[in-house]
């Protein structure tokens, strides 16, 4: 009853030819005979997932009624949806990785990877979390820093009041925020004070010391956790606490709200999905190198063409790849706004300032010259470190093109008193040029044209063909497990869509030829 060139026999035979032993290792013992196998499981969530069927529930309601997923059965047993969630996240999640390295590396031994040029895509995806949870690391320091200098207040007021020294030198740290309220407590033990409960019952000053010293010790316990969940963070949330607050593309109200979400990464590879990341980071400038390095540590395949979009853009990152003896073929942040007629009449800009590489100066629409001020040392998030060389320009009093040369209407500085400042970073100015002359060659432009269709399509083809637009499970390995499922479930489709259209082997689109 199932035709033969369907794509659920196509399922079946790319997984029976994995190598699935990490999978088999998360579990303890062999099950019942009438039990789905372990690799019976995965066809059945990956063809699930291949159907936009993504719910456990409605997993076991396919098993039962669908013939396909029947035939993926082979007479066992139906899975009880508790028993799909739980493969989902404590089996599959445990070893997803090794799992779509294994599905990547079959890929590769078929011949549909090239193993030269990786597309870069991310996107942004909302977590399985309430969107008024939210956890701002600021906002928790800000409140920290008022609760210590209370906590410090009330302590040297006890002090006076009880005639003992309850921390050393008036300083109240983190290790002796507990030393107040044992030396609070054996004073009411030396006195013998009872504490009094309910209403209609008087409390002691010593009393109402120790409770508002509990409830300050309960608060900084709470501030401190907070940020330590934070981490390098701004925000989390408290549903899921992996989850970063960032921008959607999504935004129905149109005031730029926030959500709670994880930033996916895709590499992709004639058409299929190589390997895929999740991160909190709110932009992909600092995901490019650590997408890399743990994709070439899992498959070994290392790539020499990157390319990627103008989010990629950085000085450590185009250092990386001309230190990993790759080409980059990213676009660069200002490509699209220099063609425009308003950036090139910007007498502003040092890119329309005339250069003079024997002299190291600028030569201004004036005819001034702006000459090296110093060299300062700048440091990334990430910890790079890049020289930016300042150039200051001594002669712009009178200048009547100051208003159009000079920008920033919120210095406090008035504009007569401001000379014009350029920051140059010559390193990135120099692999930006050599990049740039790469993406306008032919075949810069036929790969930058397949990132668009490739890179970005794996995004249309999750969001809006498969309506996958928000995740089910927590936890950053429960949320990678469910987007490795997607991948594979999208490889197998595009697999069987590439055999039906006899396009097997084929890596790159070609451009089109203009008349």
């Amino acid at each position: 009853m199932i035709p033969e060139d369907d794509s659920v026999r196509l399922l079946s035979q790319f997984i029976e030819r994995m190598f699935l032993g990490d999978l088999y290792q998360t579990y303890s013992r062999e099950g019942h005979s009438d039990e789905p196998t372990p690799r019976q499981l995965l066809k059945i969530l990956v063809y699930a997932y291949m159907n936009r069927i993504y719910s456990s529930r409605d997993i076991e309601s396919a098993c039962r009624r669908d013939i396909n997923f029947m035939w993926l059965l082979e007479g066992k047993e139906v899975p009880h949806y508790s028993t799909i969630a739980r493969f989902r996240t404590l089996r599959f999640g445990a070893c997803a990785e090794s799992v779509m390295a294994e599905m990547s590396r079959f890929l590769y031994h078929l011949g549909e990877l090239s193993g030269e040029t990786l597309f870069i895509d991310g996107t942004k995806i909302e977590a399985c979390a309430n969107k008024y949870t939210f956890v701002w690391k600021k906002s928790v320091t800000k409140n920290l820093e008022k609760l210590l200098g209370k906590l410090a207040a009330f302590v040297e007021s006890r002090e006076e009041l009880y005639g003992i020294r309850l921390v050393y030198h008036g300083q109240v740290k983190m290790k002796q925020v507990k030393k107040p309220r044992r030396k609070l407590y054996a004073l009411k033990e030396a006195e013998g004070i009872e504490f009094v409960h309910g209403t209609g019952k008087r409390k002691s000053l010593l009393q109402k010391s120790v409770e508002t010293l509990e409830e300050y010790l309960e608060k900084l316990k709470e501030y401190t956790k907070k940020r330590y969940v934070c981490g390098s963070r701004n925000s989390y949330s408290k549903t899921d606490p992996d989850a970063t607050f960032m921008r959607m593309k999504e935004d129905a109200m149109g005031n730029g709200q926030l959500k709670a979400g994880y930033n996916l990464q895709h590499g992709v590879d004639s058409e299929y999905i190589v390997w895929l990341s999740i991160g909190p980071q709110p932009s992909d400038t600092t995901t490019l190198i650590p997408f890399l390095k743990e994709m070439e540590k899992n498959l070994g395949l290392s790539y020499q063409k990157i390319t990627a979009d103008s989010g990629y853009e950085s000085e450590e990152n185009y250092r990386y790849l001309d230190g990993s003896g790759k080409l980059s073929y990213i676009k660069p942040a200002n490509y699209e706004i220099s063609k425009t007629r308003k950036y090139k009449k910007d007498i502003g800009r040092a890119e329309n300032m005339e250069y003079n590489k024997d002299t190291d100066t600028y030569t201004c629409h004036n005819g001034k010259n702006l000459q090296v001020s110093h060299v300062k040392k700048e440091k990334t998030r990430t910890g790079y470190e890049r020289e930016v060389t300042v150039y200051t320009c001594q002669e712009c009093s009178g200048c009547p093109h100051k208003k159009e040369c000079i920008k920033g209407n919120h210095c406090k500085t008035p504009l007569e008193d401001r000379s014009k400042t350029l920051y140059v970073s010559k390193k990135f100015l120099e692999y930006r040029e050599a990049d740039l002359e790469r993406i306008q060659s032919e075949e810069g432009c036929e790969l930058r044209t397949n990132r668009s269709i490739q890179a970005e399509g794996s995004f249309g083809e999750l969001k809006q063909n498969s309506g996958f637009r928000r995740f089910l499970c927590r936890g950053t390995q429960n949320v990678k497990a469910e987007s490795i499922l997607l991948a594979f479930a999208q490889n197998i489709n595009k697999l069987h869509h590439k055999i039906q259209g006899e396009r097997t082997g084929t890596h790159l689109f070609p451009l089109k030829k203009s008349a």
